[in-house]
């Protein structure tokens, strides 16, 4: 199987058929079309399914082309790494809505003044859905809130958190778990980590016997905790950022309160932008 031969058939599905890949590739379409033919006969596979002027991806094709897209993309990768080129292109970068808030905004704002080549495009959303993501191919990288169990995926620790329940001014002193006996809990959908937290620190009973408020956002949660509403579980530097806002703040046992958020990326896959990332936050 031809490195070229790769490139040539990605081109042609990005393009949708002969004569627009030889225009693109700067080929005569008889060229084009023996490179995609040599490839069918190499892999002992059809990869099209030709109807008149029209070539329609087949079975084979539409999993070959995965994998053409992977190595080409490693290509360009080692490409840029090996030149010591400015990272550029576009970053898929995904976060929790607590980081984004409290962790981001100076570390983007100077991503932004180093690498001015690079559209970043960032996703929020819980530490479920995000790993699920980077796994996916949807995103290069994103900060989570745990070390994620897949193998098929890396991480560096990046921010210290501390985690702490919060509730209404008046709310009697909360040192234990049934302290919060009667309340509300608002969290965040399935698939938040900090929501798993709550529910190992509450024990046995779980979420399961108390009454839950599920919101996507903590300015909704604490101002809902501020109104009086319910209890959350929150990280404190999120709080931090809300200077404004009236709520009483409670320990949890460090054993649940301290954690640190990872930067996970797939594993043996970190793209040049990824890398100028993680040195930026290192420095």
């Amino acid at each position: 199987m031809n490195f070229v031969d790769l490139q040539v058939f990605k081109c042609v599905v990005d393009e949708g058929g002969i004569i627009k890949a030889a225009r693109k590739l700067h080929r005569v379409p008889s060229s084009v079309t023996t490179r995609i033919k040599q490839l069918e006969i190499s892999l002992g596979v059809t990869l099209f399914h030709r109807d008149r002027q029209r070539l329609h991806l087949s079975p084979t094709g539409e999993l070959l082309l995965a994998y053409a897209e992977r190595l080409i993309q490693l290509s360009d990768e080692a490409r840029a790494v090996i030149s010591g080129g400015m990272p550029r292109g576009v970053l898929k970068l995904g976060a929790l809505e607590s980081t984004t808030a409290s962790r981001l905004p100076r570390i983007l704002a100077d991503f932004h003044r180093r690498y001015p080549e690079v559209r970043l495009e960032l996703t929020t959303g819980t530490n479920d859905a995000l790993v699920n993501k980077v796994v996916d191919r949807r995103l290069d990288a994103a900060f989570t809130a745990e070390v994620p169990a897949a193998r098929a995926l890396e991480h560096v620790a990046v921010f210290p958190e501390r985690l702490i329940v919060i509730s209404h001014p008046e709310h009697p002193p909360i040192r234990r778990a049934r302290d919060i006996e009667g309340a509300s809990l608002i969290v965040f959908p399935e698939g938040c980590a900090y929501r798993r937290v709550l529910q190992r620190w509450l024990g046995r009973e779980g979420l399961g016997a108390l009454r839950v408020l599920e919101l996507n956002s903590y300015h909704a949660i604490v101002a809902c905790v501020a109104s009086g509403t319910g209890i959350a579980l929150v990280p404190e530097s999120v709080l931090d950022t809300m200077p404004d806002t009236h709520v009483l703040r409670h320990a949890i046992p460090k054993a649940q309160a301290n954690i640190t958020t990872p930067l996970v990326w797939r594993r043996g896959e970190i793209v040049p932008t990824v890398l100028a990332l993680r040195a930026l936050i290192a420095s």
